[in-house]
């Protein structure tokens, strides 16, 4: 709760997080100059606590001991406490995550952690409640354990420190220095064996009851269900597309899905998809549609064209900025419950729907009892197929009573008091929307997506840039923060790339280009193919990591991997082409072995096993083939069109007529051109 009798430095902040605690008797300060500066003067240790604005836990802590004047005034007498907005730092996240884990085993939000005078970790730890409890430390405890160890054991603190960052910088770094390569690994790797082998192992730990990965906590592993797919079609594995198909079915089906508005939580805290923490991501649900577009592609099954333009309408509906960005994320808390605002009791469904009620609460498997806290979360438990049949009604008929009932439900819904929205903008997860966009008009031959790509991409570059390139990583209040990070750029160009096929607009190829330069220039490793995290001129870490999982967002690395290939080929740039090859060979133990970690990575490997094919179209009537094109699923293509000539390797040689004309090729060299999607797909399929 707000307490305006307070007001620490964060009033002067623009992240939403950052701003709830601006009134909190803590003396919290932003990271910065000021804080690290008043910590060396005064003596103190720092005390750095990690969150973001959609974190139930971290307004838990926050209300239990940050509004606490008591434990406030503590903090305050033996410590400079320094606030974080996960997202708007995540470079700061991931290095004092890492010292978490390391000194716990386990890690989340909210993040807290003790640092010496120039910021290397010696403690820390995650949620702390207010009294002793679940085999936890009170926070007045810890509070009180790390002043005496500041005071009393100085000594034990900085050798720990030192040692621990030792230590994370090591983890965070995996392949520096010269690693030597297995050439057994290597050339398993790049060859169907290594496929089959990820594939396997992926499928071990395959939910084959539920769908998805593993247990609970249960998240999307969309990487993985994105490999899945390709790696099954390719290599005509049924069981591997028909679990990624499940796992999408059980996915939008479930409680983790928004079934009214659309949109999806972060995870699932069982393994039935039914209960979340209902905080909804952008990044998510960028990444979900960007499957869902592979998986209607490939299999034209309708379910995922409803389920992508839900999703997108979801976006459109409750996330996007006037001035055409989109915002980070919607709580998971509404008036201080969690879920209080999606879940529902059935005398209210009886009351809102009449004689439809019995049957809608039927498909929405709601009962009396509730199924989570005495409430309902609303799921589907049969496809509507099957529940039409059962029920003997027709699936047009049953399909217009959800449909109503939906709606109906919303505009009750939408009288609740709503979950906070956190309105910064992330250059970041808006260009896995931009993905998201193109791939959507690509695969649904939607020209209204096109349009939302194209314009999202225009505001990106005039809020995000400064002398007119890409700069920064967050935008709020007319206001850009931040330099970028290596995924920024990443996402970015990977949106270009797609953009320039769905518009034929060679311009944004070329903006590819120079990014992928800058983050060459600014961002390589010196002893390695890899990138970093960071821009080399940033100051204010301990240290540059290499980021190469693909966790809940993919890796900056694996994304620059098939940049570099897609622009290797666009612009001849076999030197960029090489540092790809590079980067997966130096991967390649870790992907044989630990595929679900590696999806994007892995899915790499397959397109670099059934070799990338280049497809240009030519023609002042290019339009009545390309779109018809896109619709396919082609994910190892590069694809160039244009009615005129153009000065790309790819168009040289090419016939620029009124009729379109597709070009099939493989490493520049051509077949005789086509006419007709059929014929492509025919040479395709022979391998020409």
């Amino acid at each position: 709760m707000e307490n305006a009798s307070f007001t620490n430095e964060l009033i002067h902040e623009t992240s939403p997080y950052l701003l709830q605690h601006a009134h909190n008797p803590v003396q919290w300060y932003p990271w910065g100059e000021a804080a690290i500066k008043k910590a060396k003067e005064s003596n103190l240790p720092i005390l750095v606590s990690i969150g973001y604005s959609a974190c139930h836990w971290c307004h838990v802590m926050e209300r239990e001991s940050f509004e606490n004047v008591d434990v406030a005034a503590y903090m305050n007498e033996h410590f400079i406490n320094i606030k974080i907005d996960r997202e708007e730092r995540p470079d700061l996240d991931h290095i004092y995550m890492d010292a978490v884990q390391a000194i716990t085993g386990s890690g989340g939000w909210p993040l807290n952690v003790f640092l010496t005078n120039d910021l290397k970790p010696f403690y820390g730890g995650t949620y702390f409640p207010p009294q002793k409890a679940f085999n936890r430390a009170s926070w007045k405890e810890v509070l009180g354990f790390m002043n005496d160890a500041w005071e009393n054991r100085r000594d034990e603190i900085e050798q720990q420190a030192e040692t621990l960052a030792k230590h994370i910088s090591e983890q965070g770094n995996i392949f520096s220095g010269k690693k030597k390569i297995d050439i057994t690994v290597t050339d398993n790797l790049f060859s169907s064996e290594g496929c089959h082998t990820m594939g396997e192992n992926m499928l071990k730990s395959a939910d084959i009851s539920l769908g998805g990965f593993g247990t609970a906590p249960k998240f999307p592993q969309t990487f993985s269900i994105q490999f899945l797919i390709a790696y099954g079609h390719f290599f005509n594995n049924r069981k591997a597309v028909d679990h990624a198909s499940f796992s999408l079915k059980q996915l939008i089906n479930g409680g983790i899905y928004d079934q009214l508005a659309g949109g999806m939580a972060r995870y699932s805290t069982d393994s039935t998809w039914l209960a979340p923490h209902f905080e909804k991501m952008l990044y998510d649900n960028a990444l979900l549609v960007s499957v869902l577009c592979d998986a209607y592609q490939l299999t034209k099954d309708t379910f995922y064209k409803a389920a992508i333009e839900k999703t997108l309408q979801f976006f459109i509906d409750e996330m996007q900025h006037t001035d055409g960005g989109y915002y980070a994320a919607i709580d998971a808390d509404s008036e201080g419950v969690e879920g209080k605002f999606y879940v529902w009791d059935k005398e209210e469904l009886d009351n809102i729907l009449g004689d439809d009620a019995a049957l809608v609460c039927q498909y929405f498997s709601v009962t009396e009892k509730g199924n989570w806290e005495h409430k309902n979360i609303l799921h589907v438990s049969q496809p509507v197929e099957k529940f039409a049949h059962n029920h003997g009604i027709s699936i047009e008929a049953m399909q217009a009573i959800i449909d109503a009932a939906t709606k109906k439900l919303l505009v009750e819904r939408n009288k609740r008091v709503r979950p906070a929205t956190d309105d910064k903008i992330l250059l970041g997860w808006n260009a896995l929307l931009l993905t998201a966009f193109c791939k959507a008009a690509s695969a649904l031959g939607n020209l209204d997506y096109a349009e939302k790509a194209i314009s999202l991409y225009a505001f990106l570059k005039e809020k995000f840039s400064r002398d007119g390139d890409i700069a920064y990583h967050t935008y709020k209040n007319n206001e850009a923060r931040h330099p970028a990070f290596l995924d920024d750029y990443a996402y970015l160009i990977q949106s270009c790339i797609l953009l320039q096929e769905i518009t034929s607009d060679q311009l944004y190829l070329h903006d590819a280009e120079r990014m992928t330069n800058y983050v060459i220039k600014h961002f390589s490793h010196e002893e390695n193919s890899f990138f970093y995290y960071t821009h080399q001129h940033q100051q204010d870490i301990i240290l540059r990591k290499t980021e190469i999982y693909d966790g809940a967002v993919p890796s900056g690395n694996s994304i620059m991997v098939s940049n570099l290939f897609y622009l290797s080929t666009v612009f001849n740039r076999p030197d960029w082409a090489n540092r790809g090859n590079s980067m997966l060979t130096e991967m390649g133990e870790l992907l044989l072995k630990y595929p679900t970690s590696f999806g994007v990575w892995a899915t790499e490997i397959v397109k670099r096993v059934m070799g990338p094919v280049e497809i240009i179209v030519t023609g002042k009537n290019l339009s009545t083939l390309l779109p018809q094109i896109l619709a396919e699923y082609l994910p190892h293509k590069i694809i160039q069109s244009s009615a005129v000539t153009q000065d790309f390797p790819l168009f040289q040689g090419k016939e620029f007529g009124e009729e379109p004309r597709i070009f099939v090729c493989k490493n520049y060299g051509c077949q005789p051109p086509v006419n007709t999607v059929a014929d492509m797909l025919n040479l395709l399929k022979n391998d020409f």
